[in-house]
């Protein structure tokens, strides 16, 4: 495998270009912590940002900050953390679940959307996002966006980037909103719920106007008896009045605990990361997306289906993480079943590559909307260069 590494934009465009012109196409990646994710990609060159790093604009009373894409998302957050200020999306650190090494890449949050527990207040990363550079297949560079949030009329060229994976283009540069840090965070937990009353729950709170900020729901095996989890965040005195009545609104319904400080972040952080399935190491793990109040449901029915899979609730219940037997299309037909039957729609995130060849790794598109992310996947990639297949065959 050929690693090209340019340093620069102008570099990064010589490389597409003369792939371009020898029709060799490129496996991209920022420094390939979530190479594992999708389709496996045939390609005997690899473009890595990893050369492409370093924060190119911070300013903190405009709460905008820019660095090209290979910069180290860790980087991007003891900045902002000196200025007290974070990236609003709580980005998911796949290297746990994969079992892989590297830095985690800002251009390969911005390139995959990653987004963790805060996303059901504070929307995903491409919300977020307001700027990138990137270079097209045929080895020209666009910029779209800028430095403010602004409403765009006709082709969001920065929303149609964010989520792609890596099939439209090279990303050179992204350009982030971000906003102060929560002067204080503090988790409730409810104890023994099952998965029907839990997401119950979730959903009250999230309904009230307590502005939730974390939702998860652990089921009995992952979280001792079950453990279903409610952040406020904010000022300390809003922190105060806020789990106090979140608390008052569960009292008839279990017992609950208030916990804060590093006991509460590593919980969030066991969350965002699915720790709580990373073992077996030889399971299969699906992100499920679904209506809330359905997840419940859903995951019975995989349960049904493929006994020994596992489970549990992030966003409300929106968010089903699940580990099931690595089966091919017997754990595909059983997730996809599912998905039929309540809505949503599934990723496989780990599995052996035989098994990623094999299936739809992505939800499986209608026709006319496949029809559309392949004219999409032409008209900014026209001879196919970029990650081709790793998403759906021609995108």
């Amino acid at each position: 495998m050929t690693l090209l590494t340019p340093t620069t934009e102008a570099e990064a465009c010589e490389a597409v270009a003369a792939a371009a012109a020898s029709g060799t196409p490129l496996a991209v990646e920022g420094s390939g912590t979530k190479a594992a994710i999708g389709r496996p990609i045939q390609t005997e060159r690899t473009l890595t940002a990893r050369g492409l790093s370093g924060i190119t604009l911070y300013e903190p009373a405009e709460m905008v900050i820019a660095a090209r894409a290979g910069t180290p998302l860790a980087e991007i957050q003891r900045a902002l953390d000196l200025r007290g200020q974070a990236l609003t999306f709580e980005p998911m650190d796949h290297r746990p679940l994969l079992g892989t090494a590297g830095e985690p890449t800002i251009g390969a949050i911005a390139a995959a959307n990653i987004s963790g527990p805060r996303r059901i207040q504070a929307g995903a990363a491409r919300d977020s996002l307001i700027g990138i550079r990137i270079v097209n297949g045929r080895g020209e560079a666009i910029k779209s966006g800028g430095r403010v949030m602004k409403n765009v009329t006709g082709l969001d060229l920065v929303k149609f980037v964010s989520g792609s994976w890596g099939t439209l283009g090279f990303l050179t540069e992204v350009t982030f909103k971000v906003l102060p840090k929560p002067e204080r965070a503090a988790t409730l937990v409810l104890r023994g719920l099952d998965d029907a009353r839990a997401i119950a729950a979730l959903s009250a709170a999230l309904g009230s106007p307590y502005d939730v900020t974390g939702a998860a729901h652990l089921p009995a095996g992952l979280g001792g008896g079950g453990q279903t989890l409610i952040r406020v965040e904010g000022l300390s005195f809003s922190v105060d009045h806020r789990a106090g009545e979140l608390r008052r609104l569960f009292r008839r319904e279990t017992s609950a605990d208030l916990i804060e400080g590093e006991g509460a972040a590593a919980l969030w952080r066991s969350v965002r990361d699915v720790e709580p399935l990373v073992e077996p190491r030889n399971a299969a793990i699906w992100r499920v997306s679904t209506a809330p109040t359905r997840g419940p449901e859903l995951a019975g029915v995989v349960g049904r289906l493929l006994p020994g899979s596992r489970w549990f609730f992030d966003w409300g219940g929106g968010l089903v993480w699940i580990s099931c037997p690595a089966e091919g299309d017997a754990g595909t037909a059983a997730i996809r079943a599912a998905i039929d039957q309540y809505g949503g729609h599934a990723t496989l995130i780990r599995a052996p590559a035989e098994i990623r060849a094999a299936i739809d790794v992505f939800q499986p598109q209608a026709e006319p909307l496949h029809k559309l992310s392949v004219a999409l996947k032409a008209s900014f990639d026209p001879k196919g260069l970029f990650n081709p297949g790793r998403m759906w065959a021609g995108v």
